[in-house]
């Protein structure tokens, strides 16, 4: 697994998305406490960017909202948890060291 530094983690706002590339990939981050999750910033039913979107809390659980649609997708596993998309979107490894988010956008976690 090669993890790929993105951002300094003082830069990410509590439960804010933020679009960052990993290896020319697009992913968005949202820290959640200690944890910041990593998904595929492309939604799976409009190919729009995930980022632009908000945090909504669905199914017990924090999900993301597409800008377009309204489609939701779980955080911890990408699954859409809202039409219109019923396909996920991918969830990669993502880790905090020495103050920065690293990210491997070739590993898919779940999604």
């Amino acid at each position: 697994m090669t993890m790929t530094p993105v951002c300094e983690v003082a830069g990410l706002a509590e439960r804010t998305p933020v679009r960052v590339q990993a290896d020319g990939v697009p992913v968005v981050l949202v820290k959640d406490g200690e944890r910041v999750h990593a998904l595929h910033d492309v939604c799976s039913h409009a190919e729009v960017a995930l980022s632009e979107g908000e945090l909504v809390t669905r199914r017990g659980g924090l999900a993301l909202e597409c800008w377009l649609h309204g489609s939701c997708f779980d955080l911890r596993t990408g699954a859409p948890t809202g039409l219109p998309a019923t396909d996920p979107v991918a969830v990669f490894p993502a880790e905090i060291n020495e103050g920065w988010v690293h990210v491997d956008p070739a590993v898919r976690v779940a999604g």
